[in-house]
């Protein structure tokens, strides 16, 4: 949200609303379970890739239909431009590191904290873990900007 918009009244309930959707239809699809996204990374069970597939139509259809339909986003005003990223290897790096703490704990990020809905409380530990990785890269990253000129735009 820019910071010359004020926020909707409604903009903060309708993240929380957003939040029990995807965390609801996270644990209906038992994607929640780590022992079916370790089935699925073990290539035993492809349900994760009709839900991911089904996730990535519907996001699709908002970002190709939102900005042809809308002028602006409905809770803030801003506009509904595209944030592009380079593929560098900071980008490569953070995608290995969250694919290889997917494969251990199990679960993604959503789907951790969906999975304490349903009972699954040592995955605690993995939020924990998310946590402080992203406590780490941050102070690895303040510490980077400071020293200088070495920090680019990419980073």
């Amino acid at each position: 949200m820019s910071a010359d918009h004020e926020a909707h009244p409604l903009f903060m309930p309708l993240v929380f609303i957003g939040g029990l959707i995807f965390g609801f239809g996270l644990a209906f699809s038992h994607m929640a379970r780590p022992e079916v996204v370790l089935a699925f990374l073990q290539f035993a069970d492809f349900g994760l890739l009709f839900v991911m597939f089904g996730a990535a139509i519907v996001t699709g259809l908002g970002f190709f239909l939102a900005p042809r339909l809308l002028d602006g986003a409905l809770l803030t005003g801003d506009s509904l431009g595209r944030r592009l990223k380079s593929l560098d290897r900071n980008v490569l790096y953070g995608g290995t590191i969250f694919g290889v703490g997917w494969g251990l704990s199990g679960i993604c990020p959503g789907a951790a904290y969906a999975s304490l809905g349903i009972g699954n409380f040592p995955i605690l530990w993995g939020i924990a873990g998310m946590f402080a990785g992203a406590y780490l890269q941050g102070v690895w990253r303040s510490r980077r900007a400071s020293t200088g000129p070495t920090a680019t735009g990419a980073d």
